[in-house]
């Protein structure tokens, strides 16, 4: 659990220095894990989408228009690269 503290220290600092925060690695090493347990300790209000579900694809359609109401919220967003046209946006 050293690890995950660690990481967990270093999110912080890093959500509290940049708007957005990207987390990559291998698949199956716990980044949805490790975000989630972030957003819950760090931002209870946190909006976590995941780009796997076609319901939650289907609301970054027009992503303007879903996220900038969401802008003083924490957003995670998982399976990004399923959308490739969000990074100009972000």
């Amino acid at each position: 659990m050293f690890i995950g503290r660690s990481l967990l220290k270093t999110l912080r600092e890093s959500l509290s220095r940049f708007p957005v925060v990207g987390l990559i690695g291998f698949r199956q090493i716990g980044k949805t894990t490790l975000a989630k347990v972030l957003a819950s300790s760090f931002r209870p209000d946190a909006v976590y989408l995941d780009l796997e579900l076609p319901s939650d694809l289907a609301k970054l359609e027009e992503p303007e228009l879903y996220l900038t109401p969401l802008h003083d919220r924490q957003v995670i967003i998982d399976e990004i690269q399923r959308m490739p046209s969000l990074f100009p946006l972000l």
